[in-house]
């Protein structure tokens, strides 16, 4: 419980008997407004990960970027590409869009000011001082070497110009409920259009009789429903939704229940989709990540193990206190985030270009290119889904008009 963890940590910041040195405390909290009195008892000693607030902003942005969870679980897991913090004297006077291909193994994707501050994806001209730390993705420390390069190879005649998107309504139908869906409705509602909805189905009284007071870009409709039954998820017209986000009952079911609901949700979805021939894509939450494998079978777009991925962060933040404050720019609404955009916006598809390309292309519109999907390898675990983060900027690389680009974006 929350009230156990300020206690612990008060325990420790102000026994007589402790120890001159700061503590460096990392621990999970569950609700958000606990999060202040832990942090003024903590101090600068602590170090929290707030578990509600992050899995419901990680639902919010996955249900609309499939991959994307396979993408911050790539940037967590050790042992894959991680998020490193490497001062560069030799880049001093130059841009940060230059930055961008210095590197052949690792991606920049911003700036740690001489005063602490983090900056992602800051604009292409903005200069890089002596004083100033890259951000960079990579698969080893030891793997973070300056390329070299000078001038890399760009294929000429492959940029595509941006064009304005144009941005409709959208429909989610939220199956389940927990504590973290109030908060993940509101963050979906900064990323979605006006006038998109939201409809929530769950059991009688949990969460039903929630106030959504103060959204701008949805509405919400709660319904109550069992939905693990195939009549009230036909009587809902699945279909008909562009998003559908299938939450664990957490609150009230032991993890083994609650997947076990989920699961066979999820096989209901698949059946529906197939046989609508309508495509819509479908997040679920699972809480044992041993489970996941066996949910799989239903080929649902992303799987968000809630604690796998706090504790994957918690073990991050031990080794490195300000990835704390990376994260956190991450995974909120204003600034740049993490979008996987249609790879026929940046290049030509079909035609055989690198990857220094793609960045010069992300640069032109004032993004960072860190990497990218292969939509034929999506349901392909063996292939990560088919995400390639950080790939090697020289490799050839032919896109097909359904695969992604992986970029930091402010949209």
């Amino acid at each position: 419980a929350d009230s156990r963890v300020i206690k612990t940590i008060l325990a420790l910041t102000n026994n007589p008997n402790r120890r001159k040195e700061p503590y460096h405390i990392v621990s999970r909290m569950r609700e958000p407004e606990n999060l202040s009195v832990a942090r003024m008892v903590g101090g600068t000693e602590v170090e929290l990960v707030p578990v509600y607030d992050l899995i419901a902003r990680i639902t919010a942005q996955t249900c609309r970027q499939s991959g994307l969870s396979v993408v911050y679980t790539d940037l967590l897991d050790f042992g894959g590409d991680e998020i490193y913090f490497r001062y560069e004297p030799r880049l001093a006077g130059t841009t940060f869009g230059e930055v961008l291909t210095a590197y052949e193994n690792c991606s920049v994707i911003g700036l740690r000011k001489a005063d602490g501050r983090i900056e992602l994806n800051p604009p292409p001209d903005a200069e890089v001082s002596a004083e100033d730390a890259l951000m960079l993705i990579a698969e080893d420390d030891t793997t973070i070497t300056l390329s070299g390069n000078s001038g890399p190879e760009v294929v000429a005649g492959t940029i595509r110009k941006p064009r304005p998107r144009g941005q409709k309504p959208e429909r989610t139908l939220v199956l389940g409920w927990n504590g973290r869906a109030p908060t993940m409705i509101a963050q979906l509602d900064r990323y979605v259009p006006p006038g998109s909805e939201v409809t929530v189905v769950a059991s009688e009284g949990a969460g039903l009789s929630t106030r959504f007071d103060g959204l701008g870009h949805q509405t919400v409709s709660l319904r109550a429903g069992n939905t693990t039954d195939r009549r009230t998820l036909d009587r809902l017209g699945v279909p008909s939704y562009d998003h559908v986000i299938v939450l664990s009952y957490s609150d009230e079911l032991s993890p083994e229940e609650a997947d076990s609901r989920t699961l066979v949700t999820l096989l209901h979805l698949r059946e529906i989709a197939e046989r609508s021939g309508r495509p819509f894509s479908i997040v679920s939450e699972m809480l044992d990540d041993r489970n996941r494998e066996l949910a799989e079978i239903a080929r649902a777009d992303d799987f968000i193990v809630s604690d796998r991925l706090v504790s994957l962060m918690m073990c991050q933040v031990s080794e490195n206190k300000e990835y704390s404050a990376v994260f956190e720019q991450l995974i909120d609404p204003e600034g740049s985030e993490l979008y996987l955009k249609p790879a026929y916006e940046y290049v030509e598809p079909g035609v055989p270009l690198n990857f220094y390309t793609v960045v010069e292309a992300a640069c032109r519109r004032g993004e960072v290119a860190v990497g990218y999907r292969v939509e034929a390898e999506a349901g392909d675990p063996r292939k990560s889904y088919g995400v390639r983060l950080n790939p090697a900027k020289s490799r050839p690389i032919n896109f097909a008009g359904s695969d992604k680009i992986i970029v930091l974006a402010e949209s």
